[in-house]
Parts: C-alpha cells; structure tokens; sequence
C-alpha cells in the first residue's frame, strides 16, 4: 500500500469499504446457513425468526457504548477489537439449531461486537476525511455492506450445499482475520500536523484522543473538544437528530426484513431454489451498492458545485430514494416470477441506499465532532428495527401459514412488505420536515 502514491484517508476509506462487506457477508450467511439447517431441522417460522432476530438484541446493546469508547478510546483500536471479536465467535460455535441456548449466546455475542462496528467507522471517517469528501466517502463505506450481502448471495448458497452450513461460519471467520490483520498493519490515527485547520473543519485534531502528556496543551489553550462532555440531552432532544433516527429506522426494517426473509421468500414463496436462482439472486444488494456509491457522487457534486445547499441535497436525495423505495416494496407481493421479485427487491434496495447520501452521511453535517455517538443513538434505533422487523415478519407468516400451508400465496406475504414500504414514506416526510445540513452541535 505504501509504494503507490495515494492518500492515507482513501486507504482508510477502502479499508473500511472492505470491512462492512465482511460484516454483510457474516449476517448473509447466517440468515443462509441458518434457514438450510433449521428447515432441515424441522423448525417453524416463528423460530427462525427469534433466532435471526437475536443478533439485533445484541446489535441494539452495544451502540451508544460503541459510540462513546470510539469518542474515548479510539474508532480505530475499538474496531479492531470488534472484529477479533466476531470473528472468533464465528469460528468457535457449531450451527446446530438443537442448540438453540448456544446459538442465542453466539448470535448475543456476535451482535454485541458488531454493534461496536459503525459508531468507530464514523468517528475514524470523521478522523480523516474532509467535509467536501463525506458524501461519498460515507456512500462507498456503507456500500461494502451491499457489495457484500450480494457476494454472500452469491457463493454461500453453494458453500452450504456442498460443504454444509458449518462451512460458512468457518469462511466468514477466516474474512474476518484476514481484515484484522490488513487493519492492524495499515490503520493508523491522522498525525496532528496534518490537519492545521482540523478545529475549523470539524474533523481531524479535534477528534483525536488526547494522552496525558497533551493535557497541559489543550489547558493552555489547545483543543479541548475531547475534555469537554458529550451533550447528551441536546442530542436526544434535537429534531434534526431525531430525522436521521426515523429514516435509520426505516432503512433498517426495510434491509433486514429483505435480508433475512427474501431467502425464505423465494424458496417458500415462489417454490424457487436459491441454488438455481445463479447469479439473479444477488441483484438487489449490487443493486445497492451502485445506487449507494452514486448517491454519494451526486451528493458531492450539488454540494461542491453549489447546484443546492447541503440541507436541500440531504432532504432531495432521501426523499427520491425513499419514496421510490416504498412503491417498489409494496409491489414485490404482486410479482409471482423470480425475474419480477428481483426486479422489484432491486429497485427498493437500490433506492434506499440512495436514500443513505441524505440522512447517513447527516450525522457528520450537524455533528462533527460527535459523529460516532449520533451514530450510535441512530444505529440503534436501527437496530431495534431489525429486531422488531425480523421477528414481526416470522410471526405475520406463522400466522398466514394456518390459511395457506405453504407460504406460496402473494396474501401471506403482503404485510411483510407493506409494513416497511408505509414507513418509508412516513421517513421521508419527517426528513423534509425536521433535517438540515448545517452544524448543530460544536
């Protein structure tokens, strides 16, 4: 990496870029290997969806902690330690759903440490990159995510049928060591002196942690930003932060309910076999992950070039993606062809993660040098969306399966999408009302 000429910041941002990738290919796989196990198993929907569900419980616990080591620790160090974490728990624990106390501990686990994941990378982001930068920098981060439930997608149905679902645990393990170890060769804090302006431009200096050799410098008049406490009161009272929390919480209902039912969707669903499927079946997170990286461009491009403030680019771009979004949700039931439910899935993941150029990025606009721990209050409220999501989805199905005994029926189906594609459109109107771009909080 050294050799070529290139930024240290876009190294971090690639490095990051590679990290939520293998984070999406974990959860993917395990809503994959998982359903094959259980449905070999015998087990009902309504447990599947308790189990797929428990990794938010632990997802949920761990954000704002995350937030708040990342302000004091470091992003940099806590999400090296998030990632052996994980890792080690993917490669220990054996996926038999009989050991449903053992996989409720592991899923527990798991969650918790990822949980920690993006508080850190929005505080290292806000470490190292520039205002003019955050749009796509952000975009192309939480686009991994998308790149990597698509490769999941891809390979992991056939990793399972001809090596088990163990197999997957034991290849996102060996993903997750190797980026440990790429982190902890290449990742490192921003020097001080490269960031002359950092107190002016909300990120760098400002962000860093300060020894106890540096106290005597920020006394006499240096940055005290990282002395100074958190406002927690004004940031669960702000209604611009409470719009970032609303439309988190919508985007995540909407992926994790995509994410962990689509599988069961097309199998059950429309009587398809994912194995069969090939490539077709990971279209709608690639789908996201150019609509994310373009979100981001676009982003850029009206700010940079003064087409619209930053306010008026967040609320456009979240309201196109979102609204979009919800039509195209509430019209997968209505499809009953692989190519039509992929074509719909497409288009709604594809116009949420643009949707992610609005409020995603937001977090850095109004708080800076808390970045990390807006993250975490929003985080978590996406969170909690997957629990209540996952779960309320397997139960809507439990309950539809008394009236058509094989989930083939477009009405078993219905309220699972119609659900999150209301929401997108409630999101969206409390976006335009209550977000802005500028700074909020010092």
């Amino acid at each position: 990496m050294r050799r070529i000429k290139f930024p240290k910041r876009y190294w971090i941002v690639i490095l990051t870029f590679i990290c939520t990738s293998v984070c999406y290919i974990e959860r993917v796989g395990f809503s994959i290997a998982y359903t094959v196990a259980a449905d070999a198993a015998g087990v009902n929907q309504s447990s599947k969806g308790k189990i797929l569900s428990t990794f938010y419980y632990g997802y949920a616990c761990s954000q704002v902690p995350g937030g708040w080591a990342a302000q004091k620790i470091g992003g940099r160090k806590v999400l090296l330690f998030s990632f052996v974490l994980w890792s080690m728990t993917c490669a220990l624990v054996p996926l038999d759903p009989n050991l449903v106390v053992t996989l409720v501990i592991a899923r527990l686990l798991v969650g918790v440490a990822q949980g920690f994941i993006f508080p850190s990378i929005h505080t290292v982001l806000a470490q190292w990159v520039p205002p003019h930068e955050r749009s796509r920098s952000v975009s192309l981060t939480t686009s991994g995510m998308y790149l990597g439930a698509a490769a999941g997608m891809l390979f992991l149905p056939s990793l399972v049928k001809f090596k088990g679902p163990q197999s997957v645990f034991l290849a996102e393990a060996a993903l997750g060591g190797m980026w440990s170890m790429l982190w902890f060769a290449y990742a490192t804090d921003p020097p001080r002196s490269e960031h002359p302006k950092a107190t002016a431009a909300g990120f760098g200096e400002s962000l860093l942690p300060i020894k106890g050799s540096q106290k005597l410098k920020v006394e006499n008049g240096g940055n005290s930003a990282r002395n100074s406490k958190i406002p927690w009161k004004r940031i669960i009272l702000s209604l611009p932060v409470w719009a970032i929390v609303v439309n988190n919480f919508t985007f995540h209902y909407a992926l994790y309910v995509l994410m962990n039912w689509l599988p069961t969707y097309f199998e059950l669903g429309l009587q398809l076999s994912l194995q069969e499927m090939g490539s077709s079946k990971m279209m709608p997170y690639l789908n996201m992950f150019l609509f994310s990286n373009i979100g981001g461009m676009l982003a850029d491009h009206f700010v940079t070039k003064r087409i619209l403030s930053v306010t008026n680019t967040r609320k456009f771009l979240n309201t196109i993606g979102f609204v979009v979004a919800s039509l195209a949700l509430m019209a997968i039931p209505m499809f009953r062809t692989s190519n039509g439910a992929v074509l719909c899935s497409s288009v709604a993941l594809g116009f949420l993660a643009l949707g992610r150029a609005g409020f995603a990025v937001n977090h850095m606009d109004i708080a800076p040098r808390y970045a990390g721990i807006v993250m975490g209050v929003s985080n978590t409220a996406g969170t909690l969306a997957g629990i209540i999501g996952v779960d309320l989805s397997g139960k809507l199905l439990e309950a539809a399966k008394s009236i058509d005994s094989d989930l083939s029926s477009p009405e078993s189906w219905r309220m699972v999408f119609f659900i999150p594609g209301l929401l997108c459109i409630f999101s969206s109107v409390v976006f335009l009302l209550f977000s802005t771009g500028e700074r909020v909080f010092d």
